[in-house]
């Protein structure tokens, strides 16, 4: 079996230096192997992917142990998974759906340096008083990160 530990602070120091985070690592006990990275800025491509599969192969000899690797991006509309990625995406439209079901869309404005909240900019309709028709108001709404079944870019058209 592929020592997770070690796959993990081979990936972690192959990606020092770089703009490339990791966000994912799963082994199986087959030893298939998925790498997931994302990019603070230039995005992920196909060249930065075949560095990083080298650099883990140096260090994972096939002939000791065989395993199947893949190494790759995470979606742009994947959810997000690390703290990294909720930065990346601060300004940026999301899709949020709560532990209780609830599935709100708005802007990312702000997560929290400890992780355990962050601020969605929702808009919603309110009457103000003396006014007919009720308007759109952005209203920033902090949601606890542990109240968050999933959060993603929301890609519109």
């Amino acid at each position: 079996m592929i020592d997770r530990q070690l796959l993990t602070d081979t990936v972690t120091d192959a990606l020092k230096g770089t703009d490339l985070f990791l966000v994912d690592i799963t082994v199986t006990p087959t030893n298939e192997i998925t790498v997931t990275v994302d990019s603070k800025g230039t995005g992920v491509d196909i060249d930065r992917c075949l560095a990083l599969t080298r650099r883990i192969e140096e260090v994972f000899d096939r002939d000791v142990e065989d395993y199947e690797l893949e190494v790759g991006s995470a979606g742009i509309t994947a959810p997000f998974k690390v703290k990294a990625q909720y930065d990346k995406n601060i300004g940026n439209p999301v899709e949020v759906v709560t532990r209780d079901g609830k599935k709100l869309h708005g802007t990312l404005i702000a997560v929290a340096d400890d992780f355990s909240d962050c601020t969605v900019s929702i808009t919603k309709k309110i009457k103000e008083e003396g006014q007919k028709r009720p308007k759109n108001v952005d209203v920033p709404e902090i949601i606890p990160i542990a109240n968050i079944k999933s959060i993603a870019y929301e890609l519109k058209f």
